[in-house]
């Protein structure tokens, strides 16, 4: 299958299929002239990266996932382990939106919103209401 196919089935652009080609997360066949060849596997490889990218798994987390997809002989602790820190992050992330989103609602609310110039978005934001 041609890289249009694969990417219509697997969901995942072309051009991130080019990506994942050029850092070595798949290795489709070449005919002579050059043309990519994918196949089935190169499509269920694919599929797995794209559902791990949208869980937010790193490009380094999807090389893990894959040789352990791919190793017969893993451990599930190891991917546990791995899906454990992942989420590590992500509940850090939350946490920092959290704040974020908390810091935005208190200077929203100090604005009066007005037709003054005063405006308490712009102090704090210039660093005179911190």
């Amino acid at each position: 299958m041609n890289i249009g196919e694969i990417s219509k089935r697997s969901g995942v652009p072309a051009k991130t299929i080019r990506y994942y080609e050029d850092i070595g997360l798949i290795q489709p066949e070449r005919t002579p002239n050059g043309y990519r060849v994918f196949s089935e596997t190169d499509l269920h490889r694919l599929s797995f990266l794209g559902r791990a990218r949208k869980l937010g798994f790193s490009i380094e987390d999807c090389r893990a996932l894959i040789r352990l997809y791919e190793d017969e002989a893993r451990a599930s602790a190891e991917v546990k382990d791995l899906a454990m820190n992942h989420l590590g992050r992500v509940e850090e992330k939350i946490a920092q939106l959290q704040h974020m989103r908390n810091s935005l609602v208190e200077v929203i609310e100090d604005c009066a919103g007005d037709h003054s110039p005063d405006c308490a978005i712009l102090d704090r934001l210039a660093g005179r209401m911190l």
